[in-house]
């Protein structure tokens, strides 16, 4: 599983759809593409929401931010993500 970083920004027709339900639809899609939620949170600032994801590889990540956007009106930039320990280790071979 690799873990995977979304933002998320509201438009106008998105905030009328807020609501536990439509946060129960969201991890609900996670899960259909294989995912796990590790963090939901609500952010002021640039982005409006930071997902944090694992999730099998690109294409569900892919996936997941296509359906939800489809599904919500907000729209995501997707990161992947590794720990610190892992990017020593990655770097370590540079």
């Amino acid at each position: 599983m690799a873990t995977f970083i979304m933002f998320g920004t509201y438009s106008a027709e998105a905030l009328k759809g807020m609501s536990p339900a439509r946060t129960q639809q969201i991890t609900d899609v996670i899960k259909k593409f294989g995912g796990e939620v590790q963090g939901l949170y609500a952010t002021l600032g640039a982005q409006d929401l930071v997902f944090i994801l694992t999730l099998p590889g690109i294409e569900q990540a892919m996936q997941v931010s296509v359906a939800l956007n489809k599904m919500t009106g907000i729209s995501f930039a997707t990161a992947p993500a590794v720990t610190a320990a892992e990017f020593d280790k990655i770097m370590a071979a540079v």
